[in-house]
């Protein structure tokens, strides 16, 4: 009857670690969220679903081209998923033949399959500052981003995670 009693506590206790660890990993460091529209064409599509991290950022620097999720400012119900071309302290323009330039430097990057026809706010220098990121879709031409006024820098207590794995329609680790 003790053994019994012992094994009964033992594996009440280990479903609770069970319970306890999905519940700090779905809330705290992994999410999964369902990409909505074409603007980040031929990276990621209408409907894929994505594997987000969600603690990596809160305890290192996001990198230029990650591609990260974070809640639109006037629907915080409403997640976007774009890649982060400017960061921090960083000064981004865009001129109408579609070039990037990073603190006055030709951004060298090929993830637009098209050249960008309207820059948008950023044909005036924008400025970031120390906790904001300026992002842009892959699909330039069909993308909300840091080029339409609603949108504008990202600032850190707006993202959800970053992107790093897509397991639907195929799994494939997401550059």
């Amino acid at each position: 009857m003790k053994n019994m009693a012992k094994s009964l506590i033992g594996l009440i206790l280990y479903v609770v670690l069970i319970f306890g660890l999905a519940y700090v990993l779905g809330h705290f460091v992994v999410g999964q969220v369902i990409v909505d529209g074409p603007s980040m064409n031929e990276t990621l599509y209408d409907q894929d679903r994505v594997l987000i991290n969600k603690f990596s950022y809160r305890v290192s620097e996001l990198d230029r081209y990650d591609v990260v999720v974070f809640k639109y400012a006037y629907d915080t119900s409403t997640d976007y998923v774009k890649r982060v071309i400017g960061l921090p302290g960083e000064s981004v323009r865009i001129d109408w033949d579609g070039n990037i330039y990073i603190d006055g430097q030709l951004l060298v990057e090929n993830y637009g399959a098209e050249t960008m026809i309207d820059p948008g706010i950023a044909e005036e220098e924008i400025k970031l500052g120390s906790d904001e990121y300026f992002v842009l879709g892959d699909n330039r031409n069909n993308s909300s981003d840091s080029r339409d006024p609603d949108v504008g820098a990202v600032s850190k207590s707006q993202l959800k995670g970053t992107v790093w794995l897509r397991i639907h329609p195929n799994i494939e680790f997401v550059k």
